[in-house]
């Protein structure tokens, strides 16, 4: 597992290096990382060689299979099974990949290095590049994203190990360890993403991966560890910026083995110089460059109240609704009706003025938990939250043999990371952005001696079992990936009672996640053969469906101001927008909008790309 780990993390790192560098040298194409992965290749035979290690490691199918016969590892392995079947038979569907990770990656592609893209949506260039990058090479080669889950699907088996190694690094008992290390990989926000191309869970296993490696680094004096711990922080932070606090407790984790940096000074500059390249650094200093501001959030129209003691009541409130909401909560509309009609409007104004999406405050539940706010869920956190009060409760036990300062500081610096994040994050789901924070504060909860006598009690088992079943249940109902064949059941049932509103509902979303990775196909297919430019008024939209197939589409995105000069200087004949995104972004109605730039509406088409807004109209625009 530490070599998996330690090659997962170089690999991904190299990825990121090499994407700042073939956009230096406008050779970011297929031939570019094409000698990119020819070169990687060779290094990892000159490394294989000089370390006589054994890659790739020889298979002891008779171990494999006596731990696999035990109830959790059996568990896991079932539940990684069924997310990997998930992600094999449905194509992707994450909302924020296929709007703006996608796209930025196709547009960077099209120029053939990376640039500031012309835009509405500030997403599309504020946000770092961690899993872009290593993503890049499918779509400069294989032209499709069909295969990309298998990054995180990659990064859930990794889990369980670095679970384990860390956990028993910092106090927890092996006993413990060994039953959390199933466990915790079921949280929500790492299943559901197990088989999609969301980035939470792909940044988590680097915020362990640090924290693992400077701890090896720490007992056994590796400067290789002691390397990997650094790539695997600047990856941490490239893969989400909202991890930034967590390098509180990699430095602590780190600080004993600052003087392995003398052993190796030329190889530790070399891995330095990797770690910027491959950390959000880059994307740091491009966005103050473009926008003044390191983290781009000036791109916002939306300017939210610092506020520290509101965030953290209404991210408070937010994280508890979160993982306390059961994983099918059919009466999610009448909790937040009941909600708003609690809390008093002028509370609700104030506390939403604080966040950049002022929803967050009617601390909203959802119907099903879903791989866009999931957390770790009802599941696990109710399991944790019992255990704990159960020890609480138990008789004094002796405390655990390893308490120095440093180590309680490393446990605890956690805790302080997520104070951080909650007086900064303004958004409306903190759930699955606290994802790497969530395995590394387990270990202050599950110190305590009566964990050990606890993991053997027959309640605590029969719970263990509530929790993988309810974790296999959500992915068999997961509307981007069900494993059951869900619109044909749903219709035949609506066919018996076609006045419930509920199973309409769930026919819809259904519906909706079924054509979200092709949203656009109606608008493509109706496009003129060959066309090479589309332009379109964006933001925040499935931009990725009209750019298929790969490589053979550019688009345009169209913003206030831009004339149909600048339309046409930029290859751009047709346009598609929305009218109620044009009157709020681009300044005007529509009839106004093309009058201006001397243009007529050649089709309208009805499309529902979210589930929780209905259809909306587009229109397909021709320039005169």
């Amino acid at each position: 597992m530490p070599t998996l780990v330690l090659l997962w993390v170089w690999f991904c790192a190299y990825l990121n290096c090499a994407g700042w560098a073939l956009s230096a040298l406008h050779q970011l194409n297929a031939s570019g990382y094409a000698v990119v992965l020819a070169l990687g290749f060779i290094g990892l035979l000159v490394w294989r060689r000089q370390t006589a290690g054994h890659f790739p490691p020889k298979i002891r199918w008779q171990k494999y299979l006596r731990r696999f016969r035990r109830p959790f590892p059996l568990a896991f392995l079932i539940l990684a099974a069924m997310a990997f079947l998930g992600g094999a038979i449905h194509a992707p569907t994450n909302y924020d990949a296929l709007a703006y990770r996608e796209p930025r990656v196709l547009h960077w592609l099209a120029a053939e290095h990376w640039h500031w893209i012309h835009t509405i949506f500030p997403r599309v260039n504020n946000r770092s590049c961690g899993i872009e990058w290593v993503t890049a090479p499918a779509f400069a080669l294989l032209k499709t994203d069909r295969w990309l889950f298998l990054v995180n699907t990659v990064s859930f088996l990794l889990l369980p190990g670095l679970v384990f190694s860390s956990f028993t690094r910092l106090g927890v008992r092996r006993r413990v360890a060994w039953h959390w290390m199933w466990l915790a990989p079921t949280g929500y926000c790492f299943l559901l993403q197990a088989g999609s191309i969301g980035n939470d869970l792909f940044g988590a296993v680097f915020a362990l991966a640090a924290v693992d490696f400077a701890l090896r680094a720490k007992i056994a004096g590796s400067p290789g560890d002691f390397f990997a711990s650094v790539l695997a922080a600047a990856m941490m932070t490239s893969a989400k910026i909202s991890s930034l606090p967590l390098l509180l407790p990699w430095a602590v984790a780190l600080l004993p083995s600052l003087n392995l940096i003398f052993r190796r000074p030329v190889k530790m500059l070399v891995v330095c110089a990797i770690a910027a390249f491959a950390s959000a650094l880059p994307t740091m200093v491009l966005n103050t460059h473009f926008s003044g501001d390191w983290s781009g959030a000036e791109l916002s129209r939306n300017h939210p109240r610092h506020v520290t003691m509101l965030r953290t009541v209404v991210n408070t409130g937010l994280i508890a609704v979160n993982e306390f909401t059961p994983p099918v909560f059919p009466f999610a509309s009448e909790w937040n009706r009941a909600v708003t009609n609690l809390i008093p409007a002028r509370v609700t104004e104030r506390l939403g003025q604080a966040m950049l999406e002022p929803a967050a405050a009617d601390f909203p539940a959802q119907e099903m938990q879903m791989e866009e706010s999931a957390g770790l869920g009802l599941g696990v956190s109710m399991l944790l939250l019992a255990s704990v009060v159960a020890v609480a409760f138990a008789r004094k036990e002796t405390p655990s043999a390893n308490h120095s300062i440093w180590l309680a500081c490393v446990r605890w610096s956690p805790v302080v990371s997520l104070l951080a994040v909650m007086t900064q994050s303004n958004l409306e789901g903190p759930g699955r952005i606290l994802a790497p924070y969530y395995l590394l504060l387990l270990p202050v909860l599950l110190m305590t001696a009566g964990h050990e006598r606890l993991v053997r009690q027959n309640w605590w088992r029969a719970a263990t079992c509530a929790v993988f079943l309810t974790a296999a249940g959500l992915l068999v109902l997961s509307p981007p990936r069900p494993l059951f064949p869900a619109q044909t059941i749903l219709e035949k049932i609506a066919a018996h009672a076609p006045d419930s509103k509920m199973l309409a509902r769930a026919n819809e979303v259904y519906s909706v996640y079924a054509h979200r990775n092709d949203a656009f196909a109606p608008v493509r297919d109706r496009l003129p053969p060959g066309l090479a430019v589309l332009g379109m008024v964006t933001f925040d939209d499935p931009e990725t469906s009209l750019w298929r197939p790969f490589g053979s589409r550019r688009i345009e995105h169209v913003c206030s101001g831009d004339t149909a000069a600048d339309l046409k200087a930029r290859g751009v004949e047709y346009v598609l927008l929305d009218e109620e995104l044009l009157n709020r972004n681009c300044g005007g109605p529509l009839d106004e909008w093309l009058q201006k730039m001397n243009a007529r509406v050649i089709q309208k088409f009805p499309l529902n790309l979210r589930a929780s807004t209905g259809p909306h109209e587009w229109d397909l625009v021709v320039l005169r």
